[in-house]
């Protein structure tokens, strides 16, 4: 084979995995903006309540969880069900001695797990927190969110559906006028959960296992190993292990809870790259189970599997696109495929290119926010940022191999600390 051959095979390659991004980015949003809105769970008020388990992991937390214990603490929930355990990993802050005092303030209600050895990281973490504390379910949330006074009966009536493994709530940003940054990614987080998660939910796909603001079922989590201490993203690790093994993860996009995203560009790269890692790893680590599992679970489940986990390896795939593409022309189009082909980028180029805009304003519109629509032209900015750190993640040597060291990914925290109650 030539190189121009190669080349051009390389370019439609890349064209199609690109095409089939675009049109689900279409599908997704289509479905949201005409398509029947499927809640099914959301609107359970009178139930016999299980017993619940809440577990709040931090390291270096000090500024932020007060807030959640405190928001934690005035849920409805039945007060005899709730058990609340924030998990410290070695914290070198205030952080344990404010778990204590909640501790005490609270006798029975917030049990703190204090830990200073063991595998670092908040998957582990869990993994411990949960081996000594009962309850067939249990939800997440980062020391930065703040649930709301329903949340926690609306995350858990899923899980009355037997079939259940897993519940996402939504994300909302609570710091997004503090910067340009915090409104792109206020629109970000609208086009992720309002369009992508609820349209998952609608055709029945794969909604994501968030990591916070969500939960999972004890007898699910440990059919499929419990949580994998070793990756970098430890929701989607599990959200691709329920499937593959027959559990239905649920999304509830009216159950909201509020988080501070970062306010910084350098937080905000880290936080990508992170992300990354976590997605390649999984992708590494499930496709191939996935694809063997498509006589056991739908085709459209299987595909959308594939392309969650392979979202933030589309920059490796632009990459050697614009190879392919600066080859051919150099090395002269074959004349029988160069117009077909050039046809083919100049039409991702144009259509394929709006439609994550067309998301996000969408997402706005849904919201009934549409002043946000007026920031819609900076997100090529934070696009750009997102495509060269996604890059930079995904072409590193721990992005794909096994055995790398784990440790804590938390993203930086600006919150002025909440003093003591007197």
């Amino acid at each position: 084979m030539t190189i121009i051959a190669a080349a051009n095979i390389g370019l439609w390659f890349c064209v199609f995995v690109l095409a089939i991004y675009t049109l689900r980015h279409y599908f997704f949003t289509l479905n949201r903006l005409f398509g029947r809105h499927r809640q099914p769970f959301v609107d359970v008020i009178q139930a016999n309540w299980p017993p619940l388990t809440v577990f709040v992991p931090a390291h270096n937390e000090s500024r932020v969880v007060r807030d959640s214990l405190d928001a934690l603490l005035t849920c409805d929930y039945p007060e005899d069900r709730l058990t609340i355990v924030p998990i410290d990993d070695r914290s070198q802050d205030d952080t344990r001695a404010i778990l204590r005092e909640y501790e005490a303030n609270f006798p029975g209600r917030v049990q703190p797990f204090l830990r200073d050895d063991g595998t670092p990281g908040k998957a582990a973490a869990l993994a411990e927190a949960m081996a000594m504390h009962g309850g067939e379910i249990a939800l997440v949330f980062d020391a930065d969110y703040i649930p709301g006074v329903r949340l926690l009966k609306q995350l858990v009536a899923p899980f009355f559906d037997p079939e259940v493994g897993a519940v996402m709530g939504r994300v909302v940003p609570l710091n997004v006028g503090l910067s340009l940054l915090t409104r792109l990614l206020d629109l970000e987080r609208a086009g992720g959960y309002q369009v992508d998660q609820q349209a998952r939910m609608n055709l029945r796909l794969v909604p994501q296992y968030g990591g916070t603001v969500g939960g999972v079922r004890r007898t699910a989590l440990e059919q499929v190993g419990g949580w994998n201490i070793s990756s970098l993203a430890e929701d989607t690790d599990l959200t691709v292990r329920l499937v593959i093994n027959g559990w239905d993860v649920v999304y509830q996009n009216r159950s909201e809870c509020y988080e501070e995203v970062p306010e910084t560009w350098e937080s905000r790269i880290r936080q990508i790259k992170r992300w990354a890692k976590g997605h390649n790893q999984a992708l590494r680590r499930y496709v191939g189970a996935l694809l063997r599992n498509r006589r056991d679970l739908p085709f459209r489940q299987v595909l959308d599997g594939v392309l969650l986990m392979g979202v933030f390896a589309v920059p490796l795939v632009l990459l050697l696109g614009w190879v392919c593409a600066v080859t051919l022309f150099y090395a002269g189009y074959p004349e029988t495929w160069g117009r077909v082909t050039m046809l083919m980028v100049y039409s991702f180029n144009t259509v394929g290119n709006f439609a994550a805009f067309f998301q996000v304003a969408a997402a706005s519109r849904l919201d009934g926010s549409r002043e946000r629509i007026r920031m819609l032209p900076f997100l090529f900015l934070g696009f750009l940022v997102s495509i060269m750190s996604v890059g930079r993640a995904s072409l590193s040597r721990d992005s794909w191999l096994r055995g790398q060291p784990v440790h804590w990914q938390k993203t930086e925290r600006h919150r002025t600390k909440k003093p003591a109650k007197a």
